[in-house]
């Protein structure tokens, strides 16, 4: 791995992570009100596989996509903007959290349907196919997305197509606030692609290295018409399942066990990437600190933009609804 991978690895995760402090921060305020699904704690996931991608691979996105649309290149501001629900958002203020979208960096969208754009992924793969373009198409869900129908018939029918198509799930244990070993016989999600006859890896969620080299195989695979590929990818998350935390308000403590929070929090992917630069020598603690003060003003300049930009106006609220072109 080159060390300027590993920078950028570093720098594209705390972004993800600054900016999603910043978002829970503004909303425990009471400036943001639209439900935010925050992705603390699974940044890896985003930069992994989207580090393997070009900019004309497709990504399509689920309810917790800010990660997803920050690390294929999406702009900071719009995003922030859009969460503002500000008439300079990636989706002109009209999607809020869950509705983003950045085209031109192949972020076709996000929706905060469980499933809801697994499909979507998949007819943009056999698009590719039929065109015999080589670009391959990535659809984010989470383990909640196992109980989908959805997903299973775009499994068959991509492994039937052999599209280029990259199934990544999330599996951060809980769907919503139900634990994954209340909800399935067997938890190891990767082994539902096997059946189809789909190559299919489950890996450390938190190890932005290991996903970005399975990321790569799973795209060269998908390129010579060995793909779909399915990849589980174990995290966690750290922040709630909407907003900054799980709280019982009467009790004033998380859902899940304490126990079980501490010790996923001790292989927080963003700390596991600053130790593994720091340990090789990449760079030292003061250019990491000159990096960290760059993007906390970097984000802090996405809100001043987004509190600054107009509201969309009353009669206008139908425009963009439907695509213009």
């Amino acid at each position: 791995m080159k060390k300027s991978d590993l920078i950028k690895f570093y720098k594209q995760m705390l972004l993800i992570r600054r900016f999603e402090e910043k978002t829970g921060e503004l909303i425990l305020k009471g400036e943001i009100k639209t439900p935010c699904h925050l992705c603390i704690g699974q940044e890896a996931v985003a930069v992994g596989v989207c580090s393997a991608l070009d900019k004309q691979d497709y990504v399509f996105s689920n309810h917790r996509g800010h990660g997803h649309y920050l690390a294929k290149g999406g702009d900071i501001k719009k995003l922030m903007a859009e969460i503002f629900c500000k008439e300079t958002g990636c989706s002109y203020g009209r999607g809020g959290s869950m509705h983003i979208i950045a085209r031109e960096q192949g972020f076709m969208g996000s929706a905060p349907i469980v499933a809801g754009t697994v499909s979507l992924a998949l007819g943009a793969a056999l698009a590719l196919k039929i065109k015999m373009e080589k670009r391959v198409s990535v659809s984010f869900f989470g383990d909640g997305a196992t109980g989908e129908g959805v997903l299973y018939e775009s499994l068959n029918f991509s492994a039937l197509k052999k599209l280029p198509l990259i199934f990544v799930c999330e599996n951060n244990l809980y769907s919503t606030h139900l634990p994954i070993r209340e909800c399935r016989p067997d938890i190891g999600i990767f082994k539902i692609a096997q059946p189809f006859g789909i190559k299919a890896f489950q890996i450390d969620g938190n190890d932005v290295l290991k996903i970005y080299e399975t990321a790569k195989k799973a795209k060269k695979m998908c390129l010579v018409s060995k793909g779909p590929v399915f990849i589980e990818c174990l995290t966690y998350r750290q922040s709630g399942h909407v907003g900054p935390n799980d709280r019982i308000q009467s009790e004033n403590k998380d859902i899940r066990p304490k126990r079980e929070v501490e010790a996923w929090k001790k292989k927080d992917p963003v700390k596991r990437i600053r130790n593994l630069i720091i340990d090789k020598k990449v760079l030292e603690s003061q250019k990491l600190e000159k990096i960290e003060k760059e993007i906390e003003k970097e984000v802090e300049e996405a809100y001043k933009f987004a509190k600054s930009s107009p509201i969309c106006k009353k009669e206008e609220i139908n425009k963009y609804v439907f695509n213009q072109e």
